[in-house]
Protein backbone atom coordinates (compact mmCIF):
# COMPACT_ATOMS: atom_id res chain seq x y z
CA UNK A 1 0.00 0.00 0.00
CA UNK A 2 1.35 3.42 -0.97
CA UNK A 3 0.80 6.11 1.64
CA UNK A 4 2.37 9.41 2.68
CA UNK A 5 1.05 9.34 6.24
CA UNK A 6 3.69 7.12 7.83
CA UNK A 7 4.41 7.75 11.51
CA UNK A 8 7.77 7.41 13.21
CA UNK A 9 6.38 4.55 15.31
CA UNK A 10 5.30 2.60 12.20
CA UNK A 11 8.67 3.04 10.50
CA UNK A 12 10.53 2.14 13.71
CA UNK A 13 8.56 -1.07 13.94
CA UNK A 14 9.52 -2.05 10.38
CA UNK A 15 13.15 -0.95 10.75
CA UNK A 16 13.57 -3.04 13.92
CA UNK A 17 12.07 -6.26 12.55
CA UNK A 18 14.24 -9.40 12.86
CA UNK A 19 16.63 -9.34 9.89
CA UNK A 20 15.25 -12.37 8.04
CA UNK A 21 11.66 -11.12 8.37
CA UNK A 22 12.70 -7.64 7.22
CA UNK A 23 14.43 -9.01 4.10
CA UNK A 24 11.42 -11.24 3.37
CA UNK A 25 8.97 -8.32 3.64
CA UNK A 26 11.21 -6.08 1.52
CA UNK A 27 11.50 -8.78 -1.13
CA UNK A 28 7.75 -9.48 -1.11
CA UNK A 29 6.83 -5.83 -1.63
CA UNK A 30 9.53 -5.49 -4.27
CA UNK A 31 7.90 -8.30 -6.29
CA UNK A 32 4.51 -6.60 -6.10
CA UNK A 33 5.73 -3.33 -7.63
CA UNK A 34 8.79 -4.20 -9.71
CA UNK A 35 10.13 -6.84 -12.04
CA UNK A 36 12.49 -8.97 -9.96
CA UNK A 37 16.00 -9.28 -11.30
CA UNK A 38 15.70 -5.97 -13.16
CA UNK A 39 18.21 -3.36 -12.03
CA UNK A 40 18.61 0.16 -13.34
CA UNK A 41 22.22 0.91 -14.24
CA UNK A 42 23.15 4.57 -13.87
CA UNK A 43 26.41 6.41 -14.53
CA UNK A 44 27.42 9.47 -12.53
CA UNK A 45 29.93 11.94 -13.97
CA UNK A 46 31.45 14.90 -12.14
CA UNK A 47 31.13 17.71 -14.69
CA UNK A 48 32.62 20.32 -12.35
CA UNK A 49 34.86 19.07 -9.54
CA UNK A 50 36.01 20.58 -6.23
CA UNK A 51 36.21 24.12 -4.94
CA UNK A 52 32.78 23.95 -3.27
CA UNK A 53 32.16 26.59 -0.54
CA UNK A 54 30.04 24.17 1.57
CA UNK A 55 31.38 22.34 4.66
CA UNK A 56 29.72 18.91 4.25
CA UNK A 57 31.88 16.78 6.57
CA UNK A 58 31.89 13.75 4.25
CA UNK A 59 32.78 15.55 1.03
CA UNK A 60 36.27 15.69 -0.50
CA UNK A 61 35.08 18.44 -2.88
CA UNK A 62 34.72 21.07 -0.15
CA UNK A 63 37.34 23.79 -0.76
CA UNK A 64 38.14 24.05 2.97
CA UNK A 65 39.42 20.45 3.26
CA UNK A 66 42.81 19.25 2.04
CA UNK A 67 42.08 16.14 0.00
CA UNK A 68 43.53 14.58 -3.15
CA UNK A 69 40.65 15.78 -5.33
CA UNK A 70 41.87 17.65 -8.39
CA UNK A 71 39.76 20.74 -8.95
CA UNK A 72 38.48 21.24 -12.50
CA UNK A 73 36.08 23.75 -14.00
CA UNK A 74 33.00 22.78 -15.96
CA UNK A 75 33.78 20.18 -18.64
CA UNK A 76 33.13 20.99 -22.32
CA UNK A 77 29.72 19.83 -23.60
CA UNK A 78 31.29 17.55 -26.24
CA UNK A 79 33.36 15.71 -23.61
CA UNK A 80 30.30 15.12 -21.42
CA UNK A 81 28.23 13.83 -24.35
CA UNK A 82 31.06 11.47 -25.36
CA UNK A 83 31.05 10.09 -21.75
CA UNK A 84 27.26 9.67 -21.90
CA UNK A 85 27.49 7.74 -25.17
CA UNK A 86 30.21 5.53 -23.70
CA UNK A 87 28.05 4.89 -20.61
CA UNK A 88 25.11 3.94 -22.83
CA UNK A 89 27.34 1.56 -24.82
CA UNK A 90 28.35 -0.06 -21.50
CA UNK A 91 24.70 -0.66 -20.54
CA UNK A 92 23.72 2.41 -18.49
CA UNK A 93 20.24 3.81 -19.08
CA UNK A 94 20.44 6.86 -16.79
CA UNK A 95 23.23 9.44 -16.94
CA UNK A 96 23.69 11.76 -13.96
CA UNK A 97 25.83 14.90 -14.04
CA UNK A 98 27.13 16.38 -10.81
CA UNK A 99 28.61 19.85 -10.28
CA UNK A 100 30.24 20.91 -7.01
CA UNK A 101 28.15 24.05 -6.56
CA UNK A 102 26.30 25.28 -3.48
CA UNK A 103 23.49 26.47 -5.71
CA UNK A 104 22.85 27.00 -9.41
CA UNK A 105 23.61 30.49 -10.68
CA UNK A 106 22.08 31.98 -13.81
CA UNK A 107 25.23 32.30 -15.87
CA UNK A 108 27.01 30.78 -18.86
CA UNK A 109 27.93 27.66 -16.85
CA UNK A 110 24.24 26.93 -16.26
CA UNK A 111 23.54 27.56 -19.96
CA UNK A 112 26.24 25.00 -20.73
CA UNK A 113 24.63 22.47 -18.38
CA UNK A 114 21.31 23.00 -20.18
CA UNK A 115 23.09 22.11 -23.45
CA UNK A 116 24.46 18.96 -21.81
CA UNK A 117 20.95 18.00 -20.68
CA UNK A 118 19.58 18.44 -24.20
CA UNK A 119 22.45 16.40 -25.64
CA UNK A 120 22.12 13.45 -23.23
CA UNK A 121 18.37 13.43 -23.74
CA UNK A 122 18.97 13.25 -27.50
CA UNK A 123 21.17 10.15 -26.96
CA UNK A 124 18.10 8.42 -25.50
CA UNK A 125 19.11 8.15 -21.85
CA UNK A 126 17.26 9.36 -18.77
CA UNK A 127 19.25 12.44 -17.79
CA UNK A 128 19.71 13.44 -14.16
CA UNK A 129 21.57 16.36 -12.55
CA UNK A 130 22.80 17.16 -9.07
CA UNK A 131 23.87 20.81 -9.00
CA UNK A 132 22.97 22.03 -5.51
CA UNK A 133 20.05 24.27 -4.63
CA UNK A 134 17.61 25.34 -7.38
CA UNK A 135 15.06 28.12 -7.76
CA UNK A 136 11.65 27.34 -9.30
CA UNK A 137 12.70 29.16 -12.50
CA UNK A 138 15.91 27.14 -12.82
CA UNK A 139 13.99 23.91 -12.28
CA UNK A 140 11.62 24.90 -15.11
CA UNK A 141 14.57 25.65 -17.43
CA UNK A 142 16.04 22.21 -16.71
CA UNK A 143 12.67 20.57 -17.35
CA UNK A 144 12.33 22.42 -20.66
CA UNK A 145 15.81 21.24 -21.67
CA UNK A 146 14.68 17.63 -21.16
CA UNK A 147 15.86 16.85 -17.62
CA UNK A 148 14.31 13.58 -16.39
CA UNK A 149 15.43 13.56 -12.74
CA UNK A 150 17.12 15.80 -10.18
CA UNK A 151 19.15 14.47 -7.27
CA UNK A 152 19.23 16.41 -4.01
CA UNK A 153 19.95 14.18 -1.02
CA UNK A 154 18.70 14.95 2.47
CA UNK A 155 21.89 13.22 3.72
CA UNK A 156 20.52 12.49 7.22
CA UNK A 157 17.76 13.45 9.66
CA UNK A 158 16.85 17.07 10.36
CA UNK A 159 18.01 16.61 13.98
CA UNK A 160 21.50 15.40 13.00
CA UNK A 161 21.96 17.65 9.97
CA UNK A 162 23.85 20.44 11.81
CA UNK A 163 26.43 17.89 12.96
CA UNK A 164 27.37 17.24 9.33
CA UNK A 165 26.70 20.53 7.50
CA UNK A 166 26.47 24.13 8.77
CA UNK A 167 26.60 26.13 5.52
CA UNK A 168 22.93 25.49 4.66
CA UNK A 169 19.90 24.19 6.51
CA UNK A 170 17.44 21.32 6.14
CA UNK A 171 14.62 23.59 5.04
CA UNK A 172 16.67 24.68 2.02
CA UNK A 173 17.02 21.03 1.01
CA UNK A 174 13.27 20.52 1.20
CA UNK A 175 12.61 23.76 -0.73
CA UNK A 176 14.73 22.51 -3.64
CA UNK A 177 12.89 19.16 -3.64
CA UNK A 178 9.60 21.06 -3.80
CA UNK A 179 10.85 23.24 -6.68
CA UNK A 180 11.90 20.10 -8.56
CA UNK A 181 8.58 18.33 -7.94
CA UNK A 182 6.55 21.38 -9.00
CA UNK A 183 8.52 21.54 -12.27
CA UNK A 184 7.38 17.94 -12.87
CA UNK A 185 10.94 16.61 -12.73
CA UNK A 186 11.42 13.20 -11.13
CA UNK A 187 12.82 13.56 -7.57
CA UNK A 188 15.89 11.57 -6.52
CA UNK A 189 16.65 11.95 -2.80
CA UNK A 190 18.19 9.74 -0.15
CA UNK A 191 21.07 9.88 2.27
CA UNK A 192 24.30 8.56 3.73
CA UNK A 193 24.71 6.22 6.68
CA UNK A 194 27.88 5.84 8.73
CA UNK A 195 28.45 9.52 9.60
CA UNK A 196 28.03 9.03 13.35
CA UNK A 197 24.23 9.20 13.30
CA UNK A 198 21.96 6.91 15.35
CA UNK A 199 19.23 4.51 14.21
CA UNK A 200 16.81 7.23 15.30
CA UNK A 201 18.39 9.60 12.76
CA UNK A 202 18.20 7.00 9.99
CA UNK A 203 14.53 6.42 10.74
CA UNK A 204 14.00 10.22 10.84
CA UNK A 205 15.44 10.64 7.36
CA UNK A 206 13.26 7.83 5.97
CA UNK A 207 10.23 9.38 7.68
CA UNK A 208 10.87 12.74 5.97
CA UNK A 209 11.21 11.08 2.54
CA UNK A 210 8.16 8.83 3.00
CA UNK A 211 5.90 11.73 4.08
CA UNK A 212 6.74 14.12 1.23
CA UNK A 213 3.65 14.99 -0.91
CA UNK A 214 4.90 12.33 -3.35
CA UNK A 215 7.51 9.69 -2.60
CA UNK A 216 10.80 10.29 -4.43
CA UNK A 217 10.99 8.28 -7.66
CA UNK A 218 14.49 7.32 -6.60
CA UNK A 219 16.02 6.85 -3.12
CA UNK A 220 19.81 6.42 -3.01
CA UNK A 221 21.16 4.65 0.08
CA UNK A 222 24.85 5.50 0.47
CA UNK A 223 27.38 4.02 2.89
CA UNK A 224 29.98 6.61 3.84
CA UNK A 225 33.26 6.21 1.99
CA UNK A 226 35.66 8.02 4.39
CA UNK A 227 38.10 10.29 2.55
CA UNK A 228 41.42 11.40 4.01
CA UNK A 229 41.40 15.12 4.74
CA UNK A 230 37.68 15.32 5.58
CA UNK A 231 36.32 15.53 9.16
CA UNK A 232 34.81 12.02 8.79
CA UNK A 233 38.02 10.34 7.58
CA UNK A 234 38.20 8.06 10.65
CA UNK A 235 34.60 6.82 10.65
CA UNK A 236 34.17 3.04 10.91
CA UNK A 237 32.86 1.12 7.94
CA UNK A 238 29.10 0.57 7.90
CA UNK A 239 28.16 -3.11 8.18
CA UNK A 240 26.23 -4.85 5.42
CA UNK A 241 23.37 -5.44 7.86
CA UNK A 242 22.95 -1.71 8.41
CA UNK A 243 22.73 -1.20 4.63
CA UNK A 244 20.23 -4.05 4.26
CA UNK A 245 18.10 -2.65 7.09
CA UNK A 246 17.95 0.77 5.38
CA UNK A 247 17.25 -0.66 1.93
CA UNK A 248 14.49 -3.02 3.08
CA UNK A 249 12.79 -0.33 5.17
CA UNK A 250 12.92 2.16 2.29
CA UNK A 251 11.46 -0.49 -0.04
CA UNK A 252 8.58 -1.30 2.32
CA UNK A 253 7.55 2.30 3.03
CA UNK A 254 8.16 3.65 -0.52
CA UNK A 255 7.16 0.63 -2.65
CA UNK A 256 7.31 2.24 -6.10
CA UNK A 257 10.65 4.02 -5.63
CA UNK A 258 13.86 2.92 -7.27
CA UNK A 259 16.01 2.11 -4.22
CA UNK A 260 19.61 2.74 -5.23
CA UNK A 261 22.52 0.81 -3.80
CA UNK A 262 24.88 3.76 -4.15
CA UNK A 263 28.21 4.76 -2.53
CA UNK A 264 30.07 2.11 -0.57
CA UNK A 265 29.53 -0.70 -3.06
CA UNK A 266 33.26 -0.84 -3.75
CA UNK A 267 33.73 -2.25 -0.22
CA UNK A 268 31.07 -4.95 -0.69
CA UNK A 269 31.54 -8.39 -2.17
CA UNK A 270 29.01 -10.00 -4.52
CA UNK A 271 27.27 -11.87 -1.69
CA UNK A 272 26.71 -8.63 0.26
CA UNK A 273 25.34 -6.85 -2.80
CA UNK A 274 23.05 -9.83 -3.48
CA UNK A 275 21.54 -9.37 0.02
CA UNK A 276 20.83 -5.73 -0.85
CA UNK A 277 19.06 -6.76 -4.07
CA UNK A 278 17.05 -9.37 -2.15
CA UNK A 279 16.03 -6.69 0.37
CA UNK A 280 14.66 -4.45 -2.36
CA UNK A 281 17.47 -2.50 -4.05
CA UNK A 282 16.94 -2.23 -7.80
CA UNK A 283 19.44 0.32 -9.01
CA UNK A 284 23.21 0.81 -8.97
CA UNK A 285 25.74 3.31 -10.21
CA UNK A 286 28.18 1.79 -12.70
CA UNK A 287 31.66 2.95 -13.67
CA UNK A 288 34.89 3.12 -11.70
CA UNK A 289 34.04 6.44 -9.99
CA UNK A 290 31.10 7.97 -8.12
CA UNK A 291 31.93 11.64 -8.61
CA UNK A 292 35.31 11.41 -6.82
CA UNK A 293 35.07 8.21 -4.76
CA UNK A 294 35.92 4.71 -6.06
CA UNK A 295 33.25 2.35 -7.41
CA UNK A 296 33.37 -1.22 -8.79
CA UNK A 297 34.45 -1.46 -12.44
CA UNK A 298 32.09 -2.31 -15.30
CA UNK A 299 33.64 -5.76 -15.78
CA UNK A 300 32.99 -6.88 -12.19
CA UNK A 301 29.41 -5.56 -12.39
CA UNK A 302 28.83 -7.47 -15.61
CA UNK A 303 30.07 -10.65 -13.95
CA UNK A 304 27.82 -10.02 -10.93
CA UNK A 305 24.76 -9.45 -13.15
CA UNK A 306 25.48 -12.70 -14.96
CA UNK A 307 25.99 -14.66 -11.74
CA UNK A 308 22.82 -13.31 -10.08
CA UNK A 309 20.68 -13.35 -13.24
CA UNK A 310 20.12 -9.58 -13.18
CA UNK A 311 19.12 -7.59 -16.27
CA UNK A 312 19.45 -3.82 -16.85
CA UNK A 313 16.18 -1.87 -16.78
CA UNK A 314 15.48 0.11 -19.95
CA UNK A 315 15.28 3.93 -20.05
CA UNK A 316 11.97 5.77 -19.54
CA UNK A 317 10.24 2.58 -18.37
CA UNK A 318 7.52 4.52 -16.55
Amino acid sequence: MIKNTWTRTEIEKIYNLPMMELIFQGSTIHRQYHQTGEVQVCTLLSVKTGGCPEDCSYCPQAARYHTNVKVHKLLPVEEVLASAQEAKNEGSTRFCMGAAWREVRDNKDFDQVLEMVKGVNHIGMEVCCTLGMLTPEQATKLKDAGLYAYNHNLDTSEEFYDEVITTRNYGERLDTLENVRKAKISVCSGGIIGMGETDKDRIGMLLTLATLPEHPESVPVNALVPVEGTPLEDQEKVSIWEMVRMIATARIIMPKAMVRLSAGRVRMNTEEQALCFMAGANSIFAGDKLLTTPNPGTKSDREMFELLGLTPRESFKN
